[in-house]
């Protein structure tokens, strides 16, 4: 079998399957990642002492744990208490709950950066504290938080590859069990890291439009 036929029929539609769940997991990742990092990224800013340090201290944890250790806890860890979940269910909890700790500190360096005087004059309006945060602040941050929250979906894009070390036949994994079953690391990792190369270089192409299109004028 001449090595285009062995592509074409053993390892493609392989790797397309797995890449499939790669961008299913991904995504799934990143939107509930991104609503986890504006939660704690406003409870660290905004709230009250005891809240501050729940955030910080989730900040902390997830931010200085290997992500590698948090999905095996997860997987591996938790059935010990009796808390059973699916490979692609745990990697994605495992990159939201880490995601989620970036993101947030993106976000939260975004909205310290806004004003002071644009919530009091919000208040002085008659606004909520609550209604000011969503209607005034939170706009501005998100749109501010976009060049670091983008590393940080191009990252994550990159570290599912490491939902294959609790099982999940992903992009990575797809890749290791025909390397296994044929013996030709070389050529299907190269074949995987191109996948790679393509999927960040679209979502990066993405983000940068997004970013020119949400760019505050000032800035």
């Amino acid at each position: 079998m001449s090595t285009l036929e062995f592509f074409r029929e053993s390892v493609i539609p392989s790797l397309l399957e797995g890449t499939l769940v790669t961008i299913r997991m991904s995504v799934s990742s990143i939107i509930l990642g991104y609503i986890l990092g504006i939660i704690l990224a406003v409870g660290r800013a905004y709230g009250n002492k005891i809240v501050r340090a729940v955030c910080n201290t989730y900040t902390f944890f997830f931010r200085g744990i290997p992500l590698l250790v948090q999905l095996l806890i997860i997987f591996y860890g938790l059935p010990s208490m009796g808390i059973y979940y699916s490979p692609y269910v745990s990697a994605v909890i495992g990159f939201t709950l880490c995601s989620g700790a970036y993101h947030s500190e993106y976000i939260r360096g975004a909205i310290q950066s806004i004003k002071s005087g644009q919530m009091m004059a919000a208040e002085a309006l008659g606004m909520s504290r609550v209604h000011a945060i969503i209607s005034i602040i939170l706009p501005q941050a998100l749109r501010r938080a976009i060049p670091g929250c983008s590393n940080e979906i191009i990252s994550l894009i990159k570290y599912s590859s490491l939902s294959f070390m609790v099982t999940a036949i992903d992009l990575t994994g797809a890749a290791k069990i025909i390397g296994a079953r044929y013996f030709r690391y070389t050529e299907i990792f190269l074949t995987v890291g191109i996948i790679y190369l393509v999927l960040t270089s679209s979502v990066d192409w993405a983000l940068r439009i997004v970013e020119q299109k949400l760019k505050i004028p000032e800035m």
